[in-house]
């Protein structure tokens, strides 16, 4: 069972989507190997996906007050009964780890405020072009064989890289539904799955990213693997639009 429990508490409404009420402050290249505490409530869509048991296994984001997106390869399930629909992209497959995405829709809207706010999504001809500089967030693991994940969510900034360089350490399993970030100092870890990796777009933090998978000792020098938003974009547009 997943239960979903946003990074929040209860304040005034706030601004449109990607622009957090409390300005996240990143030390530039400081993961989530690597990475540093974020200021409390600074990145308002991230979530938290636990089962009934208090257990975080997963990040997710909010793309609006009735949507979280995730991985698919977290594996919530229908099963969830009354808190969410689940609604994975039927093309996912664990083999490949292709359209690594899902979609949830809660039962009950989540309440906006000061720090609880939407991502914004990209659109599909959005380009987040090699060596820009974004940044991802959860409460995954901070070294690889760590027995626990942090109790303060952790942040990192860190430069997407290009597909060649990236199939340069990952060969023919990086596809034009992957996106780069990372070798930098920085990585994604275990349980910041389904977790953002955003770009600033015009001043607003756009989902450029999903993560997905990487090195299985969260090296700081291998790029991190990330589903790209901009190329799954019509499934989503056309799963909120029917549902």
């Amino acid at each position: 069972m997943a239960w979903l429990w946003p990074y929040y508490s209860l304040l005034p409404l706030c601004p449109g989507c990607g622009v957090p009420a409390i300005h996240p402050v990143l030390a530039g290249l400081s993961r989530i190997v690597n990475g540093e505490d974020a200021v409390p409530g600074s990145w308002p869509w991230q979530v938290s996906l636990q089962d009934n048991t208090g257990f975080h296994f997963c990040g997710g984001s909010l793309i609006s007050e009735d949507w979280v997106v995730t991985a698919a390869h977290c594996g919530v399930t229908w099963e969830s009964g009354p808190y969410l629909q689940v609604f994975k992209n039927p093309k996912f497959s664990m083999l490949t780890v292709r359209n690594d995405i899902t979609l949830l829709k809660l039962a009950k809207p989540a309440v906006f405020s000061d720090t609880v706010s939407a991502v914004c999504l990209p659109s599909a001809d959005d380009d987040f072009p090699a060596g820009t500089l974004c940044a991802t967030t959860g409460w995954g693991k901070t070294k690889y064989n760590a027995l626990t994940t942090p109790a303060k969510l952790q942040q990192a900034a860190l430069p997407i890289v290009s597909s060649a360089d990236c199939k340069a350490y990952w060969g023919s399993k990086i596809t034009d539904v992957m996106i780069c970030a990372g070798a930098s100092g920085v990585s994604s870890c275990m349980g910041d799955s389904g977790g953002p990796l955003v770009c600033q777009k015009n001043g607003a933090w756009t989902l450029a990213g999903i993560v997905s998978w990487g090195s299985n000792v969260c090296s700081t020098s291998t790029p991190a693997v990330y589903s790209r938003v901009t190329a799954l974009i019509p499934w989503v547009q056309a799963t909120l639009a029917a549902n």
